[in-house]
Parts: C-alpha cells; structure tokens; sequence
C-alpha cells in the first residue's frame, strides 16, 4: 500500500474510533460540548469548515482515482486469457483498486457521520440546558404561585376575622345600649317609686298632725 493511501486508511481507522468513542457512554454530551468549547479545540473550530471541505475536496480526488483504477483494470480482465501473469497482476491490480475506492468512501461517509454526531451532541446539550431553565423557573412560578395563595388565604383568613371583631363589636354595642336604655328605665322607675314613696309619707306625716 502506497504513502497516500496507508493515510487515508490510518484516516478511516481514526474515523472508525471518533464513531465508537461518541456512540459509547462513556462522556455526556455536556462533556463533549464542553470540549468542543476548550481551548485545545477552539483552533481547530476556528477553521473547521475549511478543514472540513479540504479533506473532503482530497478525498473525493482519491476516490475518483480509485473509480477510474477499476474501470481500468475492469477492462483490462475482461480482454483475452493468453498470459496467466498479466492477468493475475490485473486482477491484483483491480483488487487494490477496489479497497483504495471502499475505504476513500467509508472515510467519506464517516466524516459526515462525525460531523452529524457533533451538531447533535451540541443540540442535545443546549435541549437539555433549556429544560433545565424551563424547569426551574416552573418550580419558581409554582412556589411563586403557591406562596401567593397562602398569602390570599392568610389575608383572606385575617379579613373574616377582623369581619367577625367587628360584628361582635357591634353586637356588644348594641347589648350595652340595650343594657344603658334598661338602665336607665330602672333609674326613671326607681326616681318614679321614690317619689311616691316621699309623697305617701308626707301624707302619713300631715295626718299625723291633725
């Protein structure tokens, strides 16, 4: 295997290993968002799209290479069987043209996986972020809600009895105007009888001194 094509493979390998190591939950996607933001990966964030169609672009070259290899040896085997050696060599040929054109795609196809992994670990951490704060201030509008309520009810509670003081209040009143009323019918009928009592002995005091 030629220098280009041991690095596209060592390239698919590396690939293959990106896929697994975010397929297994090992990290949460909190923790790979965090990544994509440090430091150590904010060069490469910086430049991602044009790293991202540079080796696309290269990989495509390669696997149009590896297409046209096989038409060429394709071709080539189809012709006359008169020397085994020259065939043999073709075969091996169209063989090594056909692994150079599945692991260009496979190294295609994986780096739109990857990047298709990445954007979705980032939108789940961001979902996640949001219904964290959705959450919380449900919570804060429910203890918001029920301390209203109790507030209404303590002021509601506060205001019946105050209602209730003040019709015993008014009851009391009138009772003692009832009682000062009665009171003073018994000083008038008190005065009234004192009166006559004074009358009857000053008319028991005359005859006695005829």
């Amino acid at each position: 295997m030629s220098i280009q094509w041991t690095f596209i493979a060592g390239y698919l390998y590396f690939e293959v290993a990106i896929v697994c190591l975010m397929m297994l939950p090992i990290f949460s996607p909190r923790r790979w968002h965090m990544f994509f933001k440090s430091r150590l990966f904010a060069m490469f964030r910086e430049h991602a799209a044009i790293y991202f169609y540079g080796l696309l672009g290269i990989l495509c070259l390669f696997l149009v290479d590896a297409v046209r290899e096989m038409r060429k040896y394709s071709h080539s085997t189809d012709a006359s069987h008169t020397h085994f050696a020259s065939e043999m060599k073709g075969n091996v040929k169209l063989f090594r043209a056909q692994r150079n054109f599945y692991i260009t795609g496979f190294a295609i196809f994986l780096s739109f996986v990857i990047r298709r992994l990445v954007s979705m670990l980032i939108i789940q951490d961001e979902l996640s972020l949001k219904a964290e704060k959705i959450i919380k201030e449900a919570e804060a509008t429910v203890k918001l809600a029920k301390n209203t309520v109790l507030a209404n009810t303590i002021h509601q509670a506060e205001e019946s009895d105050h209602e209730e003081t003040r019709n015993e209040l008014e009851v009391t009143k009138s009772l003692l105007a009832e009682e000062k009323l009665r009171a003073k019918q018994m000083e008038e009928e008190a005065t009234k009888w004192r009166l006559k009592y004074e009358e009857v002995t000053a008319k028991t005091s005359g005859k006695g001194d005829e």
